[in-house]
């Protein structure tokens, strides 16, 4: 081989970089046409979600300050708490604990007293904290009220009764009821994520501009209703339908009239909306609110929904939505990789959008979750309710739980 014919075969950096450029820029082109030019230009500028986004990028539509605020007891207890959780924990300082995995605000309420409530990082008693997947208890809420209230007939309805559209796509989404929406077991598919990076679900039900058409038009099913649960984005958005059509009203005007106003909050909040032109809730994560005030939906859940001495949720609601349901199997039912590690042991299952896990002689623990680590998490059996907000985990969550549920045996075991 001469040295012309080697210089010919030599790899050009230039070339092949303006190439692989081009082939970016027709990639993004191709995603503009499937999806929206919006969406592509949000998933590139804002990638992973984080409180930023629910707080400044999307829409938000107010949710306005009780007329009636509602103030709990101050009666502080803070070196009790903290020894609570330093045990537990096996620290010596919680304050810092908490401060070093970004945590916001922490606060625990025992009765209607607040016990303990700081914040950190920057956030305030006033600072407006986004729930991430803690909207979808709040979601689950608006269901149960809405039952009640006779708008929807029971959680043993069709989807298509309230979605009839799903049906003319695909006759079998006839068998998904509200209840396998609640419970994560509708048998709808869901990757979160995919090679093509726009196409991945948890994108689309993140940043696509029109999440009503998302969850109409771009389903599909996977398996049989009812099997097994499975992790998925795409049943807030149809409950949130489903409570558009049968109210009459937005997602926001509901919780403002059915819950904001009658539990008191004492902060105004706001829905994150999925754009201006569509208008709709990110019902599965844009729910933002003050720290304390997210307490208020745990001290509902917590007194059998119950209110100050007002009745506003039925209990039945409440007991039905975060107890287990004991004719599952387990081994069949939590199958997948998130079932087996979320739900490992036994203890824990997954009721109405409420993640609960059995207390032995009495009635079970339960929790609103969300991604970086938001909490309500509610023990009835030790009367407690403790909120923690944060910018990160800070630490795993079954960890968080393991914490809680601890720190509420010891807690009540100790002096008052």
């Amino acid at each position: 081989m001469t040295r012309r014919t080697r210089r010919a075969w030599r790899i050009d950096p230039l070339a092949i970089g303006m190439a692989f450029i081009g082939l970016v820029m027709v990639w993004i082109a191709v995603a503009s046409a499937l999806y929206s030019p919006e969406y592509v230009r949000r998933v590139l500028a804002w990638r992973e979600s984080d409180q930023g986004d629910y707080l400044n990028h999307f829409p938000l539509r107010p949710l306005l300050a009780s007329p009636s605020p509602y103030r709990f007891v101050d009666h502080r207890e803070d070196d009790r708490v903290r020894a609570g959780f330093e045990h537990v924990l096996g620290i010596a300082d919680l304050d810092e604990f908490l401060s070093e995995r970004a945590t916001q605000a922490f606060i625990v309420i025992q009765g209607h007293r607040v016990l303990y409530e700081h914040y950190f990082n920057g956030a305030e008693r006033d600072s407006m904290l986004t729930s991430f997947s803690v909207a979808k208890s709040f979601d689950s809420a608006l269901v149960g009220l809405a039952i009640d209230e006779g708008h929807i007939r029971s959680v043993d309805d069709a989807v298509t009764d309230y979605l009839p559209e799903l049906g003319e796509r695909d006759e079998r989404f006839g068998e998904i009821t509200i209840r396998d929406l609640l419970q994560m077991s509708s048998g709808l598919g869901y990757d979160a994520n995919r090679w093509a990076l726009f196409n991945g679900d948890d994108p689309l039900t993140t940043y696509y501009p029109d999440q009503r058409e998302l969850a109409l038009e771009r389903t599909h099913i996977i398996d049989a209703p009812g099997s097994s649960f499975s992790y998925n984005k795409y049943h807030p958005q149809l409950l949130g339908l489903i409570l558009e059509r049968t109210t009459a009203m937005s997602v926001t005007a509901y919780t403002q009239t059915r819950l904001w106003d009658r539990l008191g909050m004492e902060f105004d909040g706001a829905w994150a909306l999925d754009s201006d032109t569509s208008g709709f809730e990110k019902m599965e994560a844009g729910l933002n609110a003050r720290a304390i005030d997210y307490a208020k939906l745990g001290i509902l859940y917590r007194d059998g929904g119950a209110w100050n001495g007002d009745r506003v949720l039925s209990r039945d609601w409440i007991e039905e939505s975060t107890s287990p349901d004991p004719e599952r199997d387990r081994a069949a039912y939590y199958r997948g990789d998130f079932g087996r590690v979320v739900f490992a042991g036994g203890k824990g299952y997954y009721g109405y959008m409420w993640y609960g896990r059995l207390r032995p002689g009495g009635p079970p623990d339960f929790a609103a979750e969300g991604d970086h680590g938001q909490f309500i998490y509610v023990s009835p059996a030790h009367d407690l309710v403790i909120v923690r907000n944060g910018t990160r985990y800070g630490m795993p969550t079954a960890e968080w739980i393991n914490t809680f549920y601890e720190f509420a045996d010891q807690f009540a075991d100790g002096p008052t």
